[in-house]
């Protein structure tokens, strides 16, 4: 399954030989659409073990953004990470049709309106996840490089218009494949989803091709929007202590000078933010990089233009090649739905902080209450920004006891 709609399905006819009965080196790519076998086995497996643990994950990071939410600070963050769990979300409550296809060997049996939705679900996640990755990096670079004017800010609102608007470009982009037919009987009677736009004019796939590498073009202008972002906020929290230039600036505005001990600067913040940064962009790497790599050329290799734009010949074992690397790339893309909450983990301590003491909550019998739990985690947010945060940070321990 993939929503760039076209997907090699036909195996290579053994009649296509040369004049003296051998198949030729090189072949038109119209003539036949390689299938990747494997890829039935590989997907009909992997996707359910993604559908159980990306279900059960994002379903727990909703239930902790929910019990997080009477702590003021998370703002815009918690926007932004609300809005990609419900992405994830929908895709994985997508993945059980799609393991029942690649488990009929590539037979859709449903009807074609949930081709169409399911299929959907996969362009829609892969998108959002993109675009909400990024509008995270952003948001950190600008609260360290412009911490004043990030608290002074209306984050919630900023957040929740930033994640209408991509909710808005997604859904928009995803509509054409809503709205057109997605399935069809191939030669083996075999009812195909999202596969066989090879079957179409030269002039509609070269439309088709044109949007794929306008998709492929904004996803690189992303890619190293969040690269640059990441390795800024790298630089700045390597250069000075986190805090350090709030602190500064309010002690200016105050006509005194502060300078906090090194013993009182919180350095477990400093490198909390480079794991969080190291995880969005190992995200982008491992899920989505290698996709918009093979992308391109196996566009080409199984849209099978004639003539003219788009139009390529293509050795045998390339088209092979690039049509193998594409499932595997395609099972990436789906890996990020497990991924993205351990982003969550780091994008902010309330997140981290309120699972780890949870847990210890399920495995060792701890009764914290909900308020001790919102109340920790603000408690210690706070302390980051302000001198003395290691006095509160003592008292979080002591709350959860006298709860208990």
């Amino acid at each position: 399954m993939d929503m760039t709609f076209i997907t090699e399905d036909e195996p290579l006819s053994l009649d296509n030989t040369g004049l003296n009965g051998s198949a030729p080196d090189i072949l038109q790519a119209n003539d036949h659409f390689l299938d990747s076998e494997f890829r039935y086995t590989l997907f009909s497996a992997s996707y359910g073990i993604i559908f159980i643990l990306g279900f059960l994950a994002n379903c727990y990071v909703l239930f902790v953004i929910r019990r997080i939410r009477g702590a003021h600070a998370i703002g815009e963050i918690r926007v932004y990470m609300a809005n990609l769990t419900v992405a994830d979300l929908l895709f994985v409550c997508a993945l059980p049709f799609w393991v029942g296809y690649y488990s009929r060997d590539g037979d859709w049996i449903y009807p074609d309106f949930l081709c169409r939705v399911t299929g959907s679900m996969f362009f829609i996640n892969t998108y959002c996840s993109i675009l909400f990755l990024c509008a995270i990096s952003v948001n950190r670079y600008w609260a360290i490089s412009r911490p004043l004017s990030a608290v002074a800010s209306d984050s919630w609102r900023r957040g929740a218009g930033v994640s209408c608007a991509i909710w808005a470009v997604t859904l928009g982009a995803a509509v054409p494949s809503l709205l057109s037919p997605a399935s069809y009987l191939d030669e083996r009677n075999k009812t195909r989803c999202f596969e066989g736009f090879h079957r179409q004019s030269d002039e509609t796939k070269r439309g088709v091709a044109l949007t794929h590498f306008l998709i492929i073009a904004m996803f690189f202008v992303v890619f190293i929007l969040v690269v640059a972002c990441n390795l800024l906020i790298a630089r700045a929290l390597l250069r000075k202590p986190p805090g350090a230039r709030s602190r500064s600036a309010a002690a200016e505005r105050e006509g005194q000078s502060v300078r906090a001990p090194a013993s009182v600067r919180p350095r477990g913040v400093k490198r909390q933010a480079l794991q969080m940064l190291c995880a969005v962009v190992g995200v982008f790497v491992l899920c989505f990089l290698p996709h918009h790599v093979v992308q391109g050329p196996w566009t080409l290799a199984v849209l099978g233009i004639s003539e003219g734009w788009g139009s390529v010949t293509w050795c045998r074992t390339t088209r092979q090649t690039l049509n193998d690397a594409h499932q595997v790339t395609l099972l990436l893309m789906g890996l990020n739905c497990i991924l993205d909450p351990v982003v969550y983990c780091f994008a902010t301590n309330k997140f981290k902080t309120f699972i780890s003491r949870h847990m210890r909550k399920l495995m060792k019998g701890e009764a914290c209450s909900t308020q001790t739990y919102t109340s920790q985690v603000s408690t210690q947010e706070s302390s980051r920004r302000a001198p003395g945060e290691e006095h509160s940070m003592a008292t979080i321990g002591k709350d959860c006891e006298m709860h208990g």
